[in-house]
């Protein structure tokens, strides 16, 4: 019995992960529970297709340790001609009871948060992607040191079909 439940869950989990057409690239980072303000999440993007479009997104793992409705983000896109695109992002993370957005059944919520939409990767050579937090607590102008909460950041880029 144990085995054949255990082939219908890894059947169910390869159904899942096969549905996921759009998906071109998806990963994470850890931050270990807690973000310093100075630690740069990068990542290196693989060769993507000229012709095609593409939508981004940053995701983060979070957790009840998180203590603010919002999450300021410094997002810089490095082209290979060496040009940087940066953003500075915010993104609700909470429902207005203090409940985490996101999807998960345990305490760690995983959020989807959109970047780009309709990108073209139409030069050749390397993307990178940096992602720093920029939160800073009511009132005061320096940056939260220790952004507590926070589990794993990560990039996903789905093609647009």
């Amino acid at each position: 019995m144990k085995i054949k439940n255990s082939l219908f869950f890894l059947l169910l989990a390869l159904i899942v992960v096969s549905c996921d057409k759009t998906r071109v690239f998806d990963e994470y980072k850890s931050v270990a529970n807690s973000w310093h303000k100075d630690s740069i999440v990068s990542f290196d993007l693989p060769q993507l297709d000229a012709a095609k479009n593409y939508n981004l997104f940053v995701n983060v793992r979070d957790n009840n340790d998180y203590p603010f409705n919002n999450l300021f983000l410094i997002v810089s896109l490095q082209r290979p001609d060496r040009k940087v695109v940066t953003d500075t992002l915010e993104y609700q993370m909470t429902e207005a009871d203090g409940s985490l957005l996101g999807d998960g059944f345990t305490d760690v919520k995983e959020s989807k948060l959109f970047y780009k939409e309709n990108v073209k990767f139409n030069l050749k050579g390397k993307y990178k992607i940096t992602i720093q937090q920029a939160n800073r607590e009511t009132g005061k102008i320096a940056g939260v040191t220790e952004l507590k909460g926070i589990n794993d950041v990560g990039f996903r880029i789905e093609s647009k079909e």
